[in-house]
């Protein structure tokens, strides 16, 4: 880097927003230190700021007003398009997707509903009132149960055969999707602007990709690029850009896949879902596919600095 872009980069201030008060509390609070750093190293100026349910410590903290927001929150509050509404009032350019794009991600149902009207193909789901779960089984098993409105794999159960199923007392999440059960792969995609930076294989040790096989070192394989057919490999890429242009996203997306690749002909590709805010902490994949595309981790927090914008 020149020295006169360092001096620019110097003179921008760059409020990166961590933790909230969402059950990814403790992952988003890693992503922001991790981004924060490397801003810090790609030139920055930056504040760190530890978000919380006040609305008015938020202004005060964004008081003087910095150039552009880092937005490394998780979960309801930082990603579901709340943040990004005061932001917008506020007129303080943000990375990632817009509230309305950010809003209908976080809503499984409503996404699924937008995926399938853009020809995306999605396992067949119902939506299931809180009251009822546990009341006989909503769909032949296997099948899973998922939150309607959480991410990073929180809540998230597969019901199999000859199981008793899930114990629902402390279900404290709402209405929760349930979908069918895709056996075979799981495979991701890091979509950066307008173009799908390629696929991951995720492979995990024991059980599911869940929260734990996330967010522990050592728990998943990421083999990257996957070891997939090269048809299979363009049709995740080509879904997941379109997933992105589906929900009017901007910035960063990552998108995930099943495959069933003992499907006649490998043609059970399932899209699940778009996340809006992918992690960023060491174990995370975004940050990996950029890597093997050769944009280092301070490059690519400096390219989402650049194409920050507020609506």
């Amino acid at each position: 880097m020149t020295k006169d872009r360092k001096e620019q980069r110097r003179k921008v201030r760059v409020a990166v927003l961590m933790g909230g008060w969402s059950a990814e509390r403790d992952v988003s609070l890693v992503t922001g230190r991790e981004c924060a750093d490397a801003l810090e190293e790609a030139g920055y100026t930056v504040e760190r700021i530890d978000v919380s349910r006040d609305l008015q410590t938020l202004i005060d903290d964004l008081t003087p007003t910095p150039d552009v927001v880092f937005n490394a929150l998780h979960g309801r509050g930082g990603e579901d398009g709340a943040i990004q509404a005061v932001l917008d009032i506020l007129q303080i350019p943000y990375t990632h997707s817009g509230m309305r794009s950010s809003a209908l991600a976080m809503d499984k149902p409503t996404a699924i509903a937008a995926f399938r009207a853009a020809g995306l193909p999605c396992p067949k789901g119902v939506v299931v009132a809180a009251a009822d779960l546990g009341k006989g089984d909503p769909l032949p098993r296997p099948y899973v149960v998922k939150p309607t409105h959480e991410g990073s794999s929180i809540g998230v159960y597969i019901v199999k055969a000859g199981d008793n199923g899930p114990d629902y007392s402390g279900w404290s999440f709402g209405d929760a999707l349930v979908e069918e059960y895709v056996a075979g792969r799981e495979l991701t995609v890091t979509v950066m602007g307008d173009r799908a930076l390629g696929v991951t294989e995720l492979r995990p040790k024991e059980g599911f990709y869940d929260y734990e096989a996330k967010y522990s070192e050592g728990k998943t394989d990421h083999v990257c690029p996957a070891d997939i057919p090269e048809d299979i490999a363009q049709q995740c890429m080509d879904f997941a850009v379109r997933a992105h242009n589906a929900l009017g996203c901007r910035g960063l997306t990552r998108s995930d896949f099943r495959w069933d690749d003992g499907a006649h002909n490998g043609s059970r590709l399932f899209l699940l879902e778009v996340n809006t805010q992918p992690g960023m902490t060491p174990l995370s994949l975004a940050p990996e596919q950029a890597a093997y595309n050769g944009i280092s981790f301070p490059e690519l927090m400096s390219w989402m600095v650049e194409e920050a914008r507020c609506d």
